[in-house]
């Protein structure tokens, strides 16, 4: 089937999808009504509903009484198995930040579990997360180095929608993954995480190690967190989805 032989409510879906994807609509706002719509692609009301509807489906918009279609993330847990901490900082209508700490091409002295899951030279990205410039997580995030190409440092925003690691490695390098393994602990703060994020020594946080894999099960990167506060699920639908960096 050709895109002129498309339904017209898909054609729209993939329009304002794409729009969602360059950054045309910010995470928390609202989309134009069903009536703006309707003109802009001259289609029916119906139409641009069943492609709303889509979208709220796949978990890109949230329908609000009253307040139309909200942007409610770019990077849904359909798409990615994971949730953009990013996202989820901006719809609560904060400020996420992350400060690049090192990029580490190739990374040396790899912990154990992430050097038993790759046999091939990895790149270590360290990031502090910030939400309204306060340290909230230290993220360390192993990649292959043969994923990367053309890989800078310049490829890591530290503001805006972009800052997404989810993001950054599914539109700049192409990555893609349908599963995650991921193991939760309760550990003490050594003195150079401590010091990033502004405890005492010795504190006790929470350590989130997330391993994210493609479709034939190879593993695509690693996310070790270290972060202050609660880890939040989103239990919809029966099945746990884990908030990413």
């Amino acid at each position: 089937m050709t895109d002129t032989e498309l339904p017209k409510y898909r054609i729209v879906h993939d329009e304002l999808l794409n729009r969602l994807q360059i950054g045309h609509y910010s995470i928390g706002t609202r989309l134009p009504t069903e009536g703006e719509l309707s003109k802009t692609f001259d289609v029916s009301r119906v139409t641009i509903r069943k492609a709303l509807e889509m979208l709220v489906r796949a978990g890109y918009l949230t329908a609000r009484q009253g307040s139309g279609y909200i942007v409610a993330t770019l990077s849904p847990p359909s798409s990615t198995c994971m949730a953009s901490f990013t996202d989820q900082v901006l719809i609560e209508g904060r400020m996420p930040g992350a400060r690049l700490l090192r990029v580490e091409n190739p990374a040396t002295e790899l912990p154990t579990a992430v050097a038993n899951l790759f046999d091939e030279p990895l790149v270590l990205v360290e990031r502090l997360r910030t939400v309204d410039g306060a340290p909230k997580m230290l993220t360390q995030t192993w990649i292959p180095l043969r994923l990367l190409p053309g890989l800078t440092e310049g490829d890591f925003p530290e503001t805006g929608q972009g800052q997404s690691i989810l993001r950054i490695l599914r539109q700049r390098f192409g990555l893609e993954w349908t599963t995650a393994c991921e193991t939760l602990d309760s550990v003490i703060a050594g003195s150079e995480v401590a010091d990033h994020l502004g405890i005492a020594a010795d504190s006790p946080i929470l350590s989130q190690a997330c391993t994210a894999f493609d479709p034939h099960n190879k593993p695509v990167f690693v996310d070790q967190v270290y972060r202050q506060g609660p880890i939040n699920f989103d239990l919809s639908g029966g099945s746990a989805q884990q908030t990413g960096t």
